[in-house]
């Protein structure tokens, strides 16, 4: 095992979760919003050549978080326009996170079963 690699996961991750932590603590964003901006940012990001450096030097460190939800829709939507042309800006975000979407909705259907569901009030 690479533990310099873990320690890069683990240090580029929390800082991640810190950004997060801290939107939600000092702004008055929603959660939903939190969460959409930084998809937008590893998409954005991943455009312009800065998000995948930082994935070759974190590994899972910058994949598991949102931004790098983001990073792999893009990815994959510069991949499939290279493939499919144009078709590919429709297909290509969608098949590249289609395992991790399973997962969560496959997970998401698990705790569901498992769960006691009631009024918030």
């Amino acid at each position: 095992m690479d533990w310099m690699m873990v320690l890069k996961a683990f240090i580029v991750g929390g800082l991640i979760c810190i950004a997060g932590q801290l939107l939600i603590d000092l702004t008055s964003m929603t959660p939903a919003r939190i969460l959409v901006l930084f998809v937008t940012l590893g998409v954005a990001l991943y455009a312009v050549g800065i998000y995948g450096p930082l994935v070759d030097f974190a590994g899972a460190g910058a994949t598991v978080p949102l931004l790098g939800f983001g990073y792999a829709l893009g990815k994959g939507v510069e991949e499939a326009v290279k493939a499919n042309g144009l078709l590919g800006s429709i297909t290509g975000g969608v098949t590249a996170a289609a395992g991790g979407i399973a997962t969560s909705i496959f997970f998401g259907f698990l705790c569901a079963l498992v769960a006691k569901s009631h009024d918030k009030s």
